[in-house]
């Protein structure tokens, strides 16, 4: 099966947006492709979000205290035993109200690198949004949570040196000027949210490389950071790698974190869109369209009750 994540926030004059579901449209298509499973088209997609979240538009948090969770879900249901895809399949979206992913909140949060475990290998479905993968992080996660971290971060499986991504986010290296994050090669999600903090990032006149980055690297940065749906933008305050705790990053005026520019530079371009909102897609009945910064629609959808 495959599954999505998205988020609708409540604004404060009560309109509720979503952030750019059509990226999870096509990214959910990309993964069915590559599964051998049919994919509603992105419209399909999109209007099923909108439906969803319309139905349970009283439980969207109030602005700032929250978000209303959003998955997707596309499973095999036909009957079948052998290996083979499946004579029929289920897609559907249920939703979840939800505040941050980190019990911490929005505090920096403490990594550790996994050495023994990998989440995905090249030629795999590390690419794609598939359950599988998320399966195979448990035990690492488990373990990095006894010993006091709260998320393992992942090396790539053939060198065992470059950064890959974290649990449930991709990840982010600062030093000076630079934003480095490994680059989309299969082994690691296409994060839409990640997608969004690069086109910001070079916006603002940032240097954005998509490298290999060796893990070493952590030990020099100025800041590191992850990204995702759920996570947004989390502040990480250490990595620590092979018992070596790397230094207390930038976390509260960094070169690109939450607190700083971030969240100015959404509040500045989205009128105070809740945080996390860096490319919004107003939800109004009239189906109005209007353009962002980076010209991408935005549909008006207003759920006002």
């Amino acid at each position: 099966g495959l599954f999505e994540g998205l988020k609708a926030y409540r604004k404060k004059d009560g309109d509720v947006v979503l952030f750019r579901p059509e990226e999870n449209g096509l990214r959910m298509q990309r993964g069915a492709e590559r599964m051998c499973m049919p994919s509603p088209s992105v419209e399909q997609f999109v209007d099923a979000v909108k439906e969803t979240v319309w139905a349970n538009r009283r439980w969207v948090p109030p602005f700032g205290k929250g978000s209303l969770y959003i998955r997707p879900l596309l499973f095999g249901s036909g009957p079948i035993l052998g290996l083979a895809p499946a004579p029929e399949y289920t897609f559907l979206v249920y939703v979840s109200p939800v505040g941050n992913y980190f019990k911490e909140g929005l505090a920096p949060i403490n990594l550790i690198v996994e050495t023994e475990y990998h989440r995905a290998t090249p030629g795999g479905t590390g690419g794609i949004k598939t359950i599988g993968n998320y399966a195979a992080v448990l035990k690492a996660q488990t373990n990095a949570k006894l010993k006091g971290y709260n998320e393992v971060l992942y090396l790539d499986a053939i060198h065992k040196k470059y950064l890959e991504e974290v649990s449930g986010c991709n990840i982010f290296v600062v030093k000076g000027n630079v934003i480095s994050t490994p680059p989309i090669e299969g082994t690691i999600l296409p994060g839409i949210t990640r997608k969004s903090v690069i086109e910001i990032a070079r916006n603002e006149g940032y240097q954005v490389e998509e490298r290999r980055i060796p893990v070493e690297e952590v030990f020099d940065a100025d800041e590191v950071f992850g990204t995702g749906c759920a996570v947004v933008v989390s502040p990480v305050g250490s990595v620590t790698y092979l018992g070596k705790r790397g230094s207390e990053y930038e976390t509260g005026h960094g070169h690109f974190q939450y607190e700083s520019i971030i969240q100015s530079l959404v509040c500045k371009r989205c009128v105070s869109i809740p945080y996390g909102s860096f490319y919004l897609r107003n939800l109004h009945l009239d189906l109005g369209f209007l353009s962002d910064l980076f010209d991408a629609a935005f549909c008006e959808f207003s759920l006002a009750y």
